[in-house]
């Protein structure tokens, strides 16, 4: 009797692959991130875990067996969605495993950007000694998280250690720990103007796709700071661009845009009230060993099981 199949095109260590077949002892497991190797067992595993381009035409043909499929990713917006669900395939992210790291990202760079570290960075790199105007704080600041979701959840609940007035956006409108006021994402234009920090978290899907433009950067605090560390498609980039040009708003913190790698052509490179990360926020050390401990071990008991993995199960409808 031919065995079932997994594959996993990620790179992993020994001791975690051990905890996967302890899971599934009469599947054959094939773990690599090597595309000659994983590429002719993708027509017939039954799972696939990471998604990776050049998959697609193994394990979304009329002869593929794929059943579920859990990404190494949190977003699925780069997927072919339409064809996933139209072959009835389960689909699971893995939301969640990045709320430590970009978090700490997400207060980074408020901190930098309040406590001017940017530009001192750049000055001890001239060796220029200058206060650089040297004033705002943190605490007791208000700072909105458009996206309460895992991470927006660590996000307000470091906020509190800041002793800072928390507001919140997420589609059901419901209350969440540590945050003072939840609004839903049709009420942006009441929640902007109260922020000094505009924090960004949502997913990217036909309802948020250039959610941010000239208008809500016009609706915001001349002193706010706007970071978005969700997807670049979330923001008109030439708007952005403009309105810190013009004072519109004081600064950003872009770990995302639209457009990846940011070209040498962007102004935003040049752009002194800003600071640029290479879509880092959610790297960690502790990736790989969170992602398959509390996601993908425990939907694969559930898929042996009941035959329905339960965490992070993707809503085609609305694209999360």
């Amino acid at each position: 009797m031919k065995k079932r199949k997994m594959v996993i095109t990620r790179k992993l260590e020994q001791d975690q692959i051990e905890q996967i077949k302890n899971v599934i002892p009469d599947w054959e497991l094939i773990v690599s991130k090597d595309k000659d190797i994983w590429q002719e067992h993708a027509k017939d595993a039954e799972i696939i875990a990471g998604w990776n381009n050049g998959l697609e035409e193994y394990c979304l043909g009329s002869q593929a067996q794929l059943k579920w499929l859990q990404t190494w990713s949190a977003g699925v917006d780069s997927l072919p969605l339409e064809q996933v669900e139209a072959r009835n395939i389960t689909l699971t992210s893995a939301n969640g495993v990045h709320a430590y790291p970009i978090s700490e990202t997400i207060f980074a760079l408020m901190l930098g950007l309040t406590r001017k570290i940017h530009t001192y960075v750049r000055n001890q790199q001239a060796k220029i000694w200058h206060h650089a105007h040297m004033g705002l704080e943190m605490h007791e600041k208000t700072v909105g998280i458009i996206g309460v979701g895992a991470i927006g959840k660590e996000t307000a609940k470091i906020a509190k250690a800041f002793g800072m007035n928390v507001i919140g956006v997420r589609n059901s409108g419901e209350p969440v720990d540590n945050v003072d006021e939840m609004y839903t994402l049709d009420q942006l234009s009441l929640l902007l103007p109260k922020c000094d920090y505009v924090v960004v978290t949502l997913p990217h899907t036909k309802e948020t796709h250039r959610l941010f433009g000239s208008e809500q950067f016009r609706q915001m605090k001349s002193s706010a700071f706007f970071i978005n560390i969700g997807r670049g498609e979330l923001v008109a980039e030439a708007d952005l661009v403009q309105a810190l040009k013009d004072g519109t708003i004081a600064g950003a913190g872009l770990d995302v845009f639209e457009k990846e790698p940011l070209s040498t052509e962007s102004p935003l490179w040049e752009l002194e009230t800003v600071i640029i990360t290479p879509h880092t926020s959610g790297s960690t050390e502790n990736y790989n060993k969170r992602l398959i401990e509390n996601i993908l071990i425990p939907n694969l008991k559930e898929y042996i099981s009941s035959g329905n993995p339960l965490i992070n199960l993707v809503d085609f409808s609305k694209g999360y």
